[in-house]
C-alpha cells in the first residue's frame, strides 16, 4: 500500500542531537579529544575577553566549526554557517541546540587578530601532539616542503615604484616582455606573497611555502612552519624544526633532493642528526656518502619520506590549502597550523581506532 506524502510546516522532536548521531561516527572520538583540548585552552581564551561587555560567540564553538570546514571541505564561511542552520550532525559537533540561532559569518573575521591566529593555532596543534605520543616515533623525522598558492592574481604583480603599463579598460594588465622578479615588483593584493615556482618548467605562481616535518613511524605531523617563497626556504625551515628536536638522543631526518647540500648535511650532523636525505648526483657528488647510505636504515627512510606528500595532499584537498583564501603570512601561518592540526586529529582517530 503507498504511503501518503503529508507534507507539514511544523515538526515537534523529542529525540536529541546526540541520540541522532550514529555511535560509530567517526566524528564522535574526534569530537571527545577536541573537548579535552579546548577545556585545557580555556584559561588561554580567558585571558583575551574583558571581563565585561556584551558576551561574545565561545571560542570553542568557533574552533569546533572550524574543523567541521576542514573535515568537510567546506569552501567558505558564508556557506559554513549556512550547513549550521540545517545540518544535525554540525550543530551537534558544535554543541549547539536544535532551535538555537546561528551567529554570523563576519563573527570569523573580526576574531582573527585576537583568536584566530598562529600563537593559538600553535597551542592548540601541541595539545593534539601530546595525544598522538604513544603512536609517534622519537628518532625517524622526515622534512618537505609544498607551495601554498596565494589568494592574489598575476595581474596584481605590480612594479614597487609605480612604473610599469596602466591597466587596460576591464581592469586588465599586458605585462609581456615584461621581466618580473620580487626584488622590482610586489602583489597590490597580497604584498607578502612570492612569484615562484617549485619545479624547472612549471608555471610561476604568487605564493607562500608551507613546511612540515613529520615522524616516520605513523605519519603524524611534528611540526609546521609557513616562510615566503625562494630557493632557501626549505633547507632554512628544515633546519628550525630539526633545533626543536630533543637534545641527547640520535635521530635520522629524511628529505628530498632539494636538502642535498654540504652546508645542510654538515649543520644536521653537528647538531647529533644523521642526514637520511636523497641523494642527488645529477652533474655532481652527493654530500652523503656510504657512511650514511650503506646502513639499512637509509633505505628505510627514503620508503618512508614519501610518505609526507599524503599529508600534503589532505591538507591541499580536503582541507583547501591549493589556494588559500586569506592573505598574510601571519593569516595564511595560522590557517596551515590549524589545518596540520586537523589532519593529525584523522591521523590519530583512524590509529586508535585500530588498536
Amino acid at each position: 500500500m503507498r504511503g501518503d506524502d503529508n507534507q507539514q510546516e511544523g515538526m515537534f522532536s523529542y529525540i536529541s542531537p546526540e541520540k541522532r548521531v550514529p555511535a560509530d561516527h567517526p566524528l564522535r572520538a574526534i569530537r571527545k579529544m577536541v573537548d579535552e583540548i579546548l577545556k585545557e585552552m580555556s584559561p588561554q581564551f580567558g585571558k583575551l575577553y574583558s571581563d565585561v561587555g556584551r558576551p561574545s560567540i565561545a571560542p570553542e564553538r568557533l574552533f569546533r566549526s572550524l574543523l567541521l570546514q576542514i573535515f568537510y571541505s567546506v569552501r567558505s564561511e558564508r556557506m559554513l554557517i549556512e550547513q549550521l542552520q540545517y545540518n544535525l550532525l554540525f550543530r551537534w559537533f558544535v554543541g549547539m541546540e536544535m532551535d538555537e540561532v546561528v551567529w554570523n559569518h563576519a563573527v570569523y573575521s573580526k576574531n582573527r587578530e585576537r583568536l584566530l591566529n598562529e600563537e593559538i593555532a600553535a597551542s592548540f596543534f601541541a595539545r593534539v601532539l601530546e595525544r598522538a605520543r604513544p603512536f609517534m616515533s622519537d628518532e625517524h623525522f622526515t622534512v618537505d616542503g609544498t607551495l601554498i598558492e596565494a589568494w592574489a592574481s598575476h595581474k596584481s604583480f605590480r612594479p614597487k615604484d609605480g612604473s610599469g603599463k596602466p591597466p587596460e579598460p576591464g581592469g586588465d594588465v599586458d605585462f609581456r616582455g615584461e621581466k618580473r622578479k620580487n626584488q622590482t615588483h610586489e602583489s597590490s593584493t597580497d604584498p607578502e606573497a612570492r612569484l615562484w615556482t617549485k619545479s624547472r618548467g612549471s608555471q610561476a605562481k604568487l605564493s607562500y611555502m608551507g613546511h612540515v616535518m613529520m615522524e616516520n613511524r605513523n605519519g603524524l605531523l611534528v611540526q609546521t612552519f609557513l616562510t615566503e617563497a625562494h630557493g632557501r626556504a626549505e633547507r632554512d625551515a628544515a633546519l628550525l624544526m630539526a633545533e626543536a628536536l630533543p637534545a641527547g638522543k640520535r635521530a635520522t631526518l629524511g628529505g628530498d633532493k632539494n636538502y642535498d647540500t654540504k652546508e645542510f648535511v654538515r649543520e644536521l650532523r653537528g647538531m647529533n642528526i644523521t642526514p637520511h636525505v636523497a641523494q642527488n648526483t645529477t652533474n655532481r657528488r652527493s654530500a652523503v656518502d656510504e657512511r650514511t647510505t650503506r646502513h639499512a636504515g637509509y633505505e628505510v627512510s627514503q620508503r618512508k619520506r614519501k610518505r609526507v606528500e599524503q599529508s600534503f595532499g589532505w591538507m591541499k584537498m580536503v582541507g583547501m590549502l591549493r589556494k588559500v583564501k586569506l592573505r598574510g603570512i601571519q593569516k595564511v601561518g595560522w590557517l596551515f597550523t590549524f589545518t596540520g592540526a586537523a589532519y593529525n586529529l584523522c591521523r590519530l582517530r583512524n590509529l586508535m581506532a585500530g588498536t
